[in-house]
């Protein structure tokens, strides 16, 4: 026995042969080895055996009167209790049409009397190796699917937890807002300085919150839709953000190119929402005095669209091209540059729901651009 299985439980051996040396000499020595072997002189008794206590292994002679070894491995591998249990034949008959019929029967192994133990051994010792191997692969997919099951149930509830907290914030937050627009619009002049910026600070504050429960409410529903992918035309899908964004691009000069855009099968709302916020990123990070120039690229690669959302940009550092995509994750200030942090996340979720990547090259100074790929189907 390998040193694997010292501190195993000891593993149980069924031989079926139907003469009594060769049970003898292979019981006997099975057992020095630290196995536990039982016995049988016909296929009969052995399933009888079999079913009384499960072997993890078998050894399973050919030529036995009542039940042949093929019609006994047969038997077992037609039945879900004993189907995984591994047969060994050991048998006299040598030709290759014996051995064929024994694999075909469910044998895993084929010993040709007559035969030396030390071959016998390795044999076993093998087969209960890849046993238990595959056993324990088993119990991890087990584990495993358990786990993403407890991961998508958590997941989920999360994502309600998360509609229903946002949905639920936007009807007080309106009413501070209104209530404080309402102060400002009719008591102003009854107000110092001092008491109307702290009114703006609070104007500016509710705003800012609405768009980011705005914001955090269509991360939640991405992937969530139950609306079946369509054939998307993504020239027509650009040619509408665009009608949104004409006023953003007007004020900064922004000039936009595009390839001859394909169409591919997808969700056109989430591919439109995907597209605006990229661009609007491009718009919103340029370098000062300097107009967006901002392109669209498109080649099909390896069985995928392979976009790129290419500007001119200030740039990003290395360190944070994985950030980027986290939710909440911003590397300006308010001040500086506005928004919620959630954008790019939310991209990231839309291409992942088209089974697509996204990723980001950048030269700080530069520009950037903004890979993503849809699978062509």
């Amino acid at each position: 026995m390998n040193s694997e299985q010292v501190n195993l439980p000891k593993q149980n051996i069924l031989i079926i042969d139907d003469t009594p040396e060769n049970l003898h000499f292979l019981s006997n020595g099975l057992a020095r080895k630290g196995y536990e072997v039982k016995c049988a002189i016909s296929g009969s008794i052995a399933l009888l055996r079999v079913f009384a206590e499960l072997p993890d292994l078998i050894l399973l002679d050919i030529k036995m009167p009542e039940m042949n070894g093929y019609e006994v491995c047969e038997y077992l591998k037609a039945n879900e209790k004993t189907r995984e249990i591994p047969v060994i034949f050991l048998s006299a008959l040598h030709e290759v049409s014996d051995k064929v019929k024994a694999f075909a029967s469910g044998g895993v192994d084929y010993i040709t009397k007559p035969f030396q133990f030390e071959e016998v051994l390795a044999r076993v010792e093998n087969q209960l190796t890849i046993a238990r191997l595959q056993k324990q692969l088993q119990q991890q997919n087990l584990r495993l699917q358990e786990l993403n099951e407890e991961l998508l149930k958590s997941n989920q509830e999360l994502e309600e937890f998360t509609y229903i907290v946002s949905h639920d914030l936007q009807e007080p937050l309106r009413a501070v807002s209104s209530f404080t627009q309402l102060l400002a619009e009719n008591h102003q002049s009854y107000l110092n300085s001092e008491a109307n910026e702290y009114i703006a600070f609070i104007v500016d504050g509710t705003t800012r919150m609405s768009q980011l429960i705005k914001d955090l409410l269509a991360y939640s529903r991405v992937g969530k839709q139950v609306r079946e992918f369509e054939l998307t035309d993504c020239k027509m899908v650009l040619a509408d953000v665009l009608a949104d964004l004409q006023i953003t691009i007007a004020e900064t000069s922004a000039k936009i190119t595009y390839d001859s855009l394909p169409t591919v099968m997808g969700d056109s709302v989430q591919l439109a929402q995907l597209f605006q916020n990229l661009i609007s990123n491009a718009i919103k990070f340029h370098r000062p005095e300097i107009a967006p120039l901002i392109k669209i690229s498109v080649e099909l690669k390896n069985n995928e669209w392979l976009f790129g959302v290419h500007d001119n940009g200030i740039g990003i550092k290395t360190r944070h091209f994985e950030r980027i995509f986290q939710i909440f994750k911003r590397l300006h200030t308010f001040g500086h540059y506005p928004g919620t942090g959630i954008g790019l996340a939310i991209c990231k979720k839309i291409v992942e729901h088209h089974e697509g990547r996204i990723w980001v090259e950048s030269e700080l100074g530069v520009g950037t651009t903004f890979y993503f790929t849809i699978p062509q189907r």
